[in-house]
């Protein structure tokens, strides 16, 4: 019987797959940080579906003061809902009639708070960016982008945008919109970025296209009405989504940074040399 069992083992330890080895771009256990409760909104929708979005307070923090005094005020429970879906372009919410009023001591009109002094980035890409002298990273996990001592959150897919109208306008905050095609880098620097859909974000690019111009919905029905918008700090404990960023200040982020720039494997035959900031967006993950 021993010999049996020796012998199963044996053939076990000879049949099974060798540990993947650690790659220089893995990251440790140390380099994963919370992202803090006050930074995560959530937006429900009637249907169910929910989708969370990470606030960039330090870029944006007129606005973002406002998108807290309207979650505080439980300004997107009634009457607000998704309503435009253009088709590889954005999703936007708010209210559709723009007729009702603001929270107590929301600013109408904030500074245009579209870029900011800089940079603050710990880490970059290799090659120039289309559409900036640079596109980096900043500790924190956000991407960036700038040219000389300034900088600015670009439009990627999934980041979140206030809508306005023609300057003066730099929008409250209550009405926003996220990016869910091709990057539209060309609004960079001309509507307040105030934070990224981190989850949920599959429940917003799968909505219906409007059929209206620039796709809005052209009648109350199609549009999805939000339900609620909390903050995670405001939700019973037990009841808080948690996320954690990854920092960018290691030699474990710059390779992979160059992970991104030079994809590996037997189906890469030709090494890209870059990356667009929009193809190598900083992780973010569900806390384990």
């Amino acid at each position: 019987m021993l010999n049996f069992l020796l012998a199963a083992a044996l053939a076990q330890a000879v049949s099974a797959p060798p540990a993947a080895a650690a790659l220089p771009s893995d990251p440790l256990p140390a380099d994963w940080v919370a992202v803090p409760d006050d930074e995560l909104l959530v937006f429900t929708l009637a249907n169910g579906h929910s989708f969370t979005v990470r606030l960039a307070s330090r870029y944006a923090p007129v606005h973002v003061a406002n998108i807290r005094k309207l979650a505080a005020a439980r300004w997107w429970d009634a009457g607000t809902s998704v309503y435009r879906l253009q088709d590889n372009y954005v999703a936007q919410w708010g209210d559709a009639t723009e007729k009702k009023p603001l929270a107590a001591g929301v600013v109408e009109t904030p500074p245009a708070e579209y870029s900011h002094a800089g940079p603050t980035t710990v880490a970059r890409l290799a090659q120039r960016d289309p559409y900036a002298e640079w596109a980096g990273y900043s500790r924190d996990g956000w991407p960036l982008a700038g040219n000389g001592a300034t900088e600015w959150l670009p439009h990627c897919y999934g980041m979140v945008g206030v809508a306005r109208d023609l300057a003066p306008s730099t929008g409250s905050g209550a009405e926003l919109y996220t990016v869910i095609g091709h990057s539209p880098r060309a609004l960079d620097r001309n509507i307040a970025v105030v934070g990224r859909v981190i989850d949920g974000i599959e429940w917003l690019s799968s909505l219906p296209r409007g059929t209206g111009d620039l796709g809005f919905y052209t009648t109350a029905g199609e549009r999805s009405p939000i339900v609620s918008a909390r903050l995670a700090s405001a939700l019973p404990a037990a009841a808080r989504p948690h996320f954690e960023y990854r920092r960018a200040d290691n030699p474990r982020f710059i390779a992979w940074i160059a992970s991104r720039e030079n994809r590996s494997g037997p189906f890469f035959t030709v090494p890209a040399g870059g990356a667009d900031i929009c193809a190598a967006l900083p992780p973010v993950r569900k806390a384990p």
